[in-house]
């Protein structure tokens, strides 16, 4: 089973205005809401909207963009002129919410499995996290690669180099801040930076943190596994080990974690779904089983349990 890329995910390189998403970014453009969980398109491009926001125009383009990506906003079926606040979103950031300030570490990996996991408005987010296995590389070395990629995605779309490097720097960025220099908009602390997954060995080189992570909950981890298991292999019962932990856009390498990592947390899923996923390990064949039926009212119970 290989996925090369999410088949809702449009192919998607621009809009965070090289901003990367910062704390109260997603919290921001969810109290834009209006009634019925709705916010009005223009409220991110009318005259009011740098005073609405309280930064400057590029900015409040960001804002919507990372919105989007994150799932925070959906695209209105019912009126063009509107987005909608999700589900989830508003469990997680509405006032009394789950993290109504963004400052619990499950929001920032929330974010990063629609980035990354999902590639949702974020193709080098997902393309870098799931296709690139090098001990250590810099900007300019994942280029080239990223540039075919892109081409094999779209062949008629063209891009621009340049823009190709402006988004795997705002993605660098997004996971591990500059080392020296820049501006003071280059220091502000982004969302994603608090994960660890990405440090900055040396000046312009970046390497993976693979290991456990501390502040990844269970039931974060159990949220992104039944997407994926729903998104890539929805009428299978059971996921072998390997693509748990292995397979193009699964947790375990979304989230960096090792094989040790992996396997400690499918042994608890049995008790933490109530006996929907189920692991075994039999004559050395590891596996996860899943019941039949809908799992998304449990995704939804996974994300709260996240905030435990």
């Amino acid at each position: 089973m290989k996925i090369l890329v999410n088949r809702r995910a449009s192919v998607h390189f621009s809009g965070h205005e090289t901003f990367p998403l910062r704390q109260m970014w997603l919290k921001k453009a969810f109290d834009q809401a209006i009634g019925g969980g709705r916010v009005l398109k223009a409220t991110f491009t009318d005259e009011k909207a740098i005073a609405s926001f309280g930064v400057g125009k590029n900015m409040v383009s960001s804002i919507r963009h990372w919105a989007l990506a994150c799932d925070v906003l959906r695209e209105s079926p019912d009126n063009p002129s509107f987005f909608e606040i999700s589900p989830i979103a508003g469990d997680i950031l509405s006032d009394g919410g789950l993290d109504p300030y963004a400052e619990n570490p499950s929001t920032a990996w929330y974010a990063h499995w629609w980035l990354a996991g999902k590639g949702n408005r974020a193709t080098t987010w997902r393309w870098l996290f799931n296709n690139v296995t090098a001990p250590t590389f810099t900007r300019q070395e994942l280029e080239v690669p990223l540039e075919d990629f892109a081409r094999k995605l779209d062949p008629k779309r063209k891009l621009s180099t340049s823009t190709l490097s402006r988004d795997l720097e705002t993605c660098l960025r997004s996971y591990a801040p500059r080392f020296a220099g820049g501006s003071p908009e280059d220091f502000a602390e982004p969302l994603l930076g608090e994960l660890g997954l990405l440090q900055e060995v040396h000046k312009g080189q970046y390497a993976f943190r693979r290991g456990p992570k501390a502040t990844l909950h269970d039931g974060l981890f159990a949220y992104a596994l039944l997407d994926y298991w729903d998104s890539s292999a929805k009428d299978l019962s059971s996921m072998a080990f390997e693509t748990i932990a292995y397979g193009e856009g699964a947790p375990g390498r979304v989230f960096k974690l090792d094989e040790d990592s992996v396997a400690d947390r499918l042994m608890g899923l049995s008790d933490l779904t109530e006996g929907f996923l189920a692991w075994t390990d039999t004559a050395g064949l590891r596996q996860l089983h899943k019941k039949a039926g809908d799992s998304s009212d449990l995704r939804r119970e996974m994300i709260r349990r996240a905030y435990d």
